[in-house]
């Protein structure tokens, strides 16, 4: 008897499995909300068990086909004009049934930070966009980042479509989000952006394999990275000398390190003087890879001391760790992001106020950037951070 259940338990083990594998599966793209190009053929593919027949129904149209040997197929339906919401059935051992899909234009978004930059970044200059950015014709599908040295990947590790919307649209690139709705509001269709940007990435990563073949030496350089080992050991080494950097860095910094220099009772006396925005390098510092501390002071009124307020920074070479009268408000660990920190309540305070920031630099020529934004900013007015500010190594 406890032979028979034996062989009976592994035999529905086997079933059980041999279900699992002849699941039809689509890749993260062809999912609910996904939006198809008007005006071409429209290709759908997937995977399923070698040899399984697979019935797509879509818009009235239905086409059948046969997975390969290796369970990958792929069917084409006709060219479609723009409309939509639509259903699409994929029916075979398993049947799936896709909502909400679009035919209008697709677009590919790709490229560095100023691609990838979302909507939320920029939000307090487009103050009523994301409350009001409600349209479910204008979509975007992210393209999570990650990456493979040795061969195309056929599908993503995650990704789903999403309408924009006050919660959704923060998270779309904010480029591609204004560049999506002109389109609409112009061709009134409906409107995908795929969204695969990469902040600081070359564009040698975005060529194929096989084009990559005219420029040899870049094909070498992808080839040498296939070695998990070598980009692990690059990896170790570049981790490694950053840490031993900032880590020498903070001993160093009699700043960090005594942690007195954003405190308003600190002697200034000895601290030389240089006017942001700026760049230190054009000043007597020279070029200076590390910390350098600025602190400026400023006098509010009782009234304006007791609001909430915002401090804008422009944008800073590299990092900064910004402090409001002692209390840390905020930092960022990179250039390229501007710089507003909310100052709550209860830290500002009628009289003198102190402004003191720590900024890091990697590339020399550290600084503010020229032509941006420094203020203190209330709710129906502003004070101007430009000027002569306190500076020490």
């Amino acid at each position: 008897m406890k032979i028979v259940l034996t062989k009976l338990w592994f035999s529905l083990i086997f079933l059980f499995a041999a279900n699992i594998s002849s699941q039809v599966k689509l890749p993260k793209i062809i999912s609910d909300g996904m939006v198809l190009q008007r005006g071409t053929p429209i290709k759908i593919w997937g995977w399923a068990s070698g040899n399984e027949e697979i019935q797509i129904s879509f818009n009235k149209v239905t086409k059948k086909t046969i997975a390969d040997i290796s369970g990958k197929w792929e069917v084409e339906f006709p060219q479609m004009i723009a409309g939509g919401p639509y259903e699409m059935i994929i029916n075979a051992s398993n049947i799936i049934k896709l909502n909400d899909i679009m035919i209008g234009d697709v677009w590919i978004c790709s490229g560095q930070s100023n691609m990838e930059l979302p909507m939320k970044r920029v939000s307090w200059n487009y103050p009523d966009e994301i409350e009001n950015s409600e349209n479910k014709y204008l979509r975007q599908f992210y393209v999570p980042r990650e990456w493979n040295f040795k061969e195309p990947q056929e599908d993503l590790s995650s990704g789903n479509w999403k309408e924009a919307n006050p919660e959704n649209t923060p998270d779309f690139s904010a480029t591609s989000y204004f560049f999506g709705k002109e389109l609409y509001e112009k061709h009134k269709v409906p409107i995908g952006l795929i969204n695969t940007s990469l902040g600081g990435s070359r564009v040698q990563c975005w060529i194929s394999e096989e084009s990559l073949k005219k420029f040899p030496t870049y094909q070498n350089e992808a080839i040498m990275f296939r070695d998990d080992d070598l980009i692990k050991s690059i990896e170790d080494a570049d981790r490694a000398i950053s840490e031993s950097w900032y880590k020498l860095l903070d001993k160093q910094d009699e700043g960090y390190k005594n942690n007195t220099w954003h405190k308003s009772e600190l002697d200034t006396d000895n601290w030389e003087s240089m006017n942001i925005p700026g760049y230190w390098a054009d000043n007597d510092l020279g070029m200076v890879n590390g910390s350098v501390w600025f602190r400026k002071n400023i006098n509010l009124s009782k009234e304006l001391a007791e609001q909430t307020a915002t401090l804008i920074l422009g944008r800073i070479v590299d990092a900064d760790s910004t402090f409001v009268n002692g209390k840390f408000v905020g930092n960022v660990t990179y250039q390229y992001p501007p710089r507003r920190y909310d100052i709550p309540l209860g830290v500002l305070k009628q009289g003198e106020n102190l402004i003191t920031i720590r900024v890091v630099s990697n590339s020399g020529k550290g600084g503010f950037i020229l032509d941006k934004e420094y203020s203190l900013e209330f709710a129906d007015s502003s004070i101007s951070l430009e000027g002569e500010w306190k500076y020490k190594l």
